[in-house]
């Protein structure tokens, strides 16, 4: 072989490596379900010794606050409260090795944008939320129904808002990848309906002067062609939704009465039944969350017991019923359904054991009130996952922690990258499916080098 020859070979070779590969696609729809805020894996499903409350009690003793319960497999007990669950995970896979970003000081938006992204804060290039990708790489299902829907999350929180924002975007990858927002699933109906005091045909001019306003706009004019051209986009597919039949799905009012009551009357509950319509309708990617508010729902600092049973109590129902409709409806098997958090907590530890970082909550030498009595701090090192239908083994336990604080990973750790991996796999994405930004690639997962854990995989 000549010089010539062999160079080509070599670039071709290199060619055909830096192509993605080819993945047959194990679901059509990703459900996320968000505990945001933290959830405390010891109190859900990785439950370790259980210590009941005792004024006096020394807290290096408490491991888990809830004793645990059987579920319907052998191997796998989770924690008192979440009954229902536990009747519904032979349907499911449980990863109990999730591990947090090391990101320094701790704090929510960071670790969510990092979750959400799968690149950590700061980052030169506008990541986008994995939903996004979802959208950009497979499309939508239905024409008429928005690929990406976010459900619950209300942005303007204070202090967090800007950093909540910055990931629930399409970020680099242009406006029309990016969330269709529903803040409240009881007000769907209303998001996607044209202001009832505005006839149709001043709705419709309305609608073509916004979109000369795109090319019009000096602001706007300064955005590359490509970028104007995904704003518009944006807009046809919002306008499309709204004069469309497939706009039914968003409104709750129609499902009928027994079914609705199975979900409760909480918004998370309804956000779950809502995500349970919209991926009949045609949705390709839903999150659904429980909402993040500083010291709110999962971000328990005080009252670590009290507050992870009402949060239960929140979750337990919603996420059987969404697991049991989509089953009914044949749905399931090509459905990802994902409970996740940004991380889990600890009564002692906050960080990682060998990352310690600064303690954010005072836990006194001994526990004389219930308010101390509870998983506190921010816990980097493992938090569990649990996935169900999308082609993932039922009943199938991935991973285990230290029975014994610190309770560490001892088996079979998983990354962010490679939890993205296995997402994206389920759908059919490589982990190396990118786009160019500034004449440089930007992968699904961090340098496109996140691995799927294809063990959980039936």
């Amino acid at each position: 072989m000549n010089r010539r020859d062999f160079l080509t070979t070599l670039a071709a070779a290199g060619t055909a490596s830096a192509a993605p590969e080819k993945i047959e696609p194990r679901a059509d729809t990703l459900i996320l379900l968000w505990m945001a805020g933290g959830m405390a894996q010891t109190e859900t499903f990785d439950p370790k010794r259980y210590t009941a409350f005792e004024p006096g009690m020394d807290p290096n003793r408490v491991l888990s606050t809830f004793p645990a319960i059987d579920t319907v497999v052998d191997n796998i007990k989770i924690s008192q409260g979440l009954e229902k669950i536990a009747r519904v995970m032979d349907r499911g896979t449980l990863i109990r090795t999730y591990q947090a970003g090391d990101l320094g000081h701790i704090l929510h938006a960071r670790h969510q944008y990092h979750w959400h992204t799968g690149y950590a804060p700061p980052q030169s290039v506008a990541s986008p939320h994995l939903g996004a990708w979802i959208s950009k790489a497979l499309g939508p299902r239905h024409p008429d129904v928005p690929a990406f829907i976010d459900v619950g999350q209300g942005l303007e929180i204070g202090a967090e808002s800007d950093s909540l924002k910055a990931f629930h975007t399409a970020g680099c990858l242009g406006s029309e990848y990016g969330p269709f927002f529903v803040t409240n699933p009881m007000d769907a109906a209303a998001a996607v309906r044209p202001p009832a005091h505005i006839r149709h045909e001043r709705f419709e001019k309305r609608y073509e002067r916004y979109k000369r306003l795109i090319e019009a706009s000096p602001e706007l004019r300064e955005r590359t062609s490509a970028e104007q051209e995904s704003l518009k986009k944006s807009v046809d597919n919002a306008h499309r939704l709204l004069n469309s039949p497939a706009a039914k799905a968003f409104d709750l009012t129609l499902e009928p009465g027994a079914s609705a009551a199975r979900y409760g009357s909480s918004r998370f509950g309804q956000g779950c039944l809502l995500a349970r319509r919209l991926a009949e309708a045609g949705a390709r990617f839903i999150e659904v969350t429980t909402e993040y508010i500083p010291f709110r729902y999962w971000d328990t600092h005080e009252n670590g017991h009290t507050r992870a049973l009402d949060n239960k109590r929140l979750i337990d129902g919603p996420v059987s019923q969404l697991v049991l409709d989509l089953e009914e409806r044949g749905l399931l098997n090509r459905t990802l359904i994902v409970i996740a958090s940004e991380f889990g907590r600890d009564m002692m530890q906050e960080g990682k054991p060998d990352r310690p970082v600064k303690d954010q909550v005072t836990i006194p030498d001994r526990i004389s009130e219930m308010k101390h009595y509870g998983m506190h701090r921010h816990f980097t090192e493992a938090g569990s996952v649990l996935l169900f239908g999308g082609g993932v083994k039922r009943g199938f336990l991935y991973g285990a922690t230290a029975d014994e604080r610190p309770c560490k990973v001892v088996d079979k750790p998983v990354k962010i990258e490679d939890l993205h991996a296995t997402l994206y796999h389920a759908m059919g994405i490589a982990p190396d499916y990118g786009v160019e930004v500034e004449k440089r690639p930007f992968y699904v997962t961090r340098d496109g080098k996140g691995r799927a854990i294809r063990e959980i995989f039936s």
